[in-house]
């Protein structure tokens, strides 16, 4: 029989936590601010994933989501731990480079810039990108005092390209433009 994960430890209460490895640090320590704005975005993919994208987007969404869980698992252990864990590499950048050509080919090419709207789906995704983009400055932040991959920072900088193009093709595969900014 499998032990139950308890939800409630009380190890938390004074204001500190454990990284992965078991070092204590406090609740705002740059690490922790660092994957708790990873697991942030990752709700708000699911809130996406709820409203029911596109299937190409919707499984593009499922790995990312899986992803992320191996991007915080490697922001909240301080590589000099001798844990082994999976650690975000330029296979995961890879793949993300791989979904923004894919998506690409099939997107009328950009001529201005764009709002975050059009359709619901598409505005979340939008939403999901500034996320992304406050965890890649949350992550630089962090790497002032901590070692911070390349690769992680890297990873966060496709991801945000990646949604702002599942966006716009969120918008086509509903018939909807994309909202066109205009100067005033």
């Amino acid at each position: 029989m499998e032990k139950k994960m308890k939800i409630y430890t009380k190890t938390g209460d004074s204001g500190e936590t454990s990284l992965f490895g078991g070092q204590r640090v406090s609740k705002n320590h740059s690490r922790i601010d660092a994957y708790g704005t990873v697991d942030e975005l990752n709700a708000i993919i699911g809130i996406v994933r709820s409203s029911e994208p596109n299937p190409v987007i919707e499984d593009m969404l499922d790995r990312i989501q899986n992803e992320l869980f191996v991007l915080g698992a490697d922001l909240a252990t301080p590589p000099e731990k001798n844990t082994h864990i999976d650690r975000i590499n330029q296979n995961y950048v890879s793949r993300l480079e791989k979904d923004i050509d894919f998506l690409e080919q099939d997107l009328p090419a950009l001529k201005s810039f764009i709002l975050p709207g059009g359709s619901s789906g598409a505005a979340q995704l939008h939403q999901a990108r500034t996320v992304c983009r406050r965890a890649e400055r949350i992550c630089f932040s962090c790497r002032q005092s901590e070692i911070i991959s390349d690769e992680a920072l890297i990873f966060l900088n496709r991801l945000s390209d990646l949604l702002f193009v599942m966006a716009r093709h969120q918008n086509q595969s509903k018939n909807i433009s994309d909202v066109i900014w205009k100067a005033r």
